[in-house]
């Protein structure tokens, strides 16, 4: 449904006057920007799905106010497309200030989406930030590309993430290695394993990584999706599904309702597979209780997609100074540190760690990240995103298809 409205307010922001932005011109001054923000209310549009992360925004919302007179409010967030409708129905409206959202963590099709409408604000401000200089553009290029798209330093990047599955090695203490293993064992063990229903963003990850893997010409992500071609260039991927599906937790018929949900089958035994988008995701599960220390993490042969997440601010946002402190802080060591610490989130840093002061190379050197958690060398290839136009087209194609909503 929130794709239709999407569509609709496209429709009318596409073809209606357009209007000209609001300024969102910020001061060059740090000093000046950390002035105007105090007393400012920051509304964080951020997903909210998973209590950890909730935590950690807590965490990063005292701090703020504690140093900057700032207050966070933290607006959790089921679906991140929800937030984009939000800001394209108040341009629409005309609402050019004070808009309801002044950060969002975002990345993929809704930054593209929000972008390409210029409903973000100026380009570079992430490269304005005191922090920027630690974020490590070299070894990690996907901090300033999304989804093949540039960010054009219009969103600030905030953690690192790759596939990672996990298992109880107690009840299988040799994971398959690849989609054709796993269907293999699926096919033997029926039950044990199952996916989130797209567009839930786990749900639609399986679905990237099964596509890049099964496609013919795996150069056509980089592209945008050619409707021409696209039935056939996704029959190896249905292919695929249709065979798996009817193996899967209660046959396919009902599906985990997102990361969590994996985890707790994993833990109570109901499937021997799940997966994160964490790589120390199985080592914080089991810091926290809600896994057995049996469990370790693995990757399929060939590498597993992966990505930065972001945050970018609004172009109405009616507090940019201080999402501007927000945004500089959660790239801050201190915070970095603490988000990649598997006993907060385990959410690996943007940072260069080589590039920072002694004392803040110390906090992630003391990090222990866990028995699950896989070395960068076992963590094998990245597969870079494809290209954002694939995404709502995987999920009309499979909700078509298997009678999705």
């Amino acid at each position: 449904m929130w794709k239709q409205n999407l569509a609709g307010l496209l429709a009318a922001f596409m073809f209606g006057a357009a209007g000209a932005l609001a300024d969102s011109t910020v001061p060059r001054s740090w000093d000046d920007i950390t002035e105007q923000a105090k007393g400012q209310t920051v509304y964080f549009h951020a997903w909210g799905g998973e209590p950890r992360i909730n935590s950690y925004i807590q965490w990063a919302a005292g701090e703020l106010d504690k140093i900057y007179g700032v207050t966070v409010e933290h607006v959790k967030v089921a679906e991140t497309a929800n937030v984009v409708t939000q800001i394209i129905a108040e341009k629409s409206a005309g609402r050019d200030t004070n808009g309801s959202v002044d950060l969002v963590w975002i990345n993929g099709e809704n930054f593209n989406t929000l972008k390409s409408l210029r409903l973000l604000a100026e380009p570079g401000w992430a490269q304005t930030l005191p922090n920027w200089q630690y974020v490590d553009v070299e070894g990690k290029p996907t901090v300033i590309k999304d989804f093949t798209i540039p960010t054009d330093g219009q969103e600030s990047p905030w953690g690192m993430a790759q596939l990672v599955f996990m298992h109880d090695t107690r009840r299988l203490p040799q994971p398959p290695a690849s989609l054709s293993e796993l269907a293999e064992y699926l096919a033997e063990n029926p039950g044990r394993f199952s996916y989130p229903q797209p567009p839930e963003f786990f749900g639609t990850t399986f679905l990237k990584q099964a596509l890049i893997t099964l496609i013919d010409d795996p150069s056509k992500l980089d592209r945008p999706v050619n409707s021409a071609t696209f039935e056939q260039d996704v029959k190896p991927l249905f292919d695929f599904l249709d065979e798996l599906h009817p193996t899967l937790w209660r046959g396919g018929q009902a599906f985990p309702r997102n990361a969590a949900h994996m985890r707790q089958l994993l833990g109570d035994g109901e499937i021997d597979i799940a997966f994160s988008f964490n790589p120390a995701d199985a080592s914080s599960a089991i810091e926290n209780g809600e896994l057995p220390d049996t469990v370790r993490s693995f990757v399929l042969r060939g590498g597993t997609i992966g990505n930065t997440h972001f945050v970018a601010i609004p172009y109405n946002s009616s507090a940019k100074e201080g999402a501007m402190l927000l945004a500089n802080f959660l790239l801050s060591p201190l915070a970095q540190a603490r988000k990649q610490d598997p006993k907060i989130w385990g959410d690996p840093t943007v940072l260069d760690i080589a590039a920072l002061p002694a004392e803040d190379r110390a906090r992630f050197d003391e990090l222990d990240l866990g028995i699950a958690t896989l070395s960068p060398e076992d963590l094998g290839a990245t597969l870079p995103e494809p290209h954002p136009t694939w995404v709502s087209e995987l999920e009309k194609a499979w909700a078509a298809r298997y009678g999705g909503s």
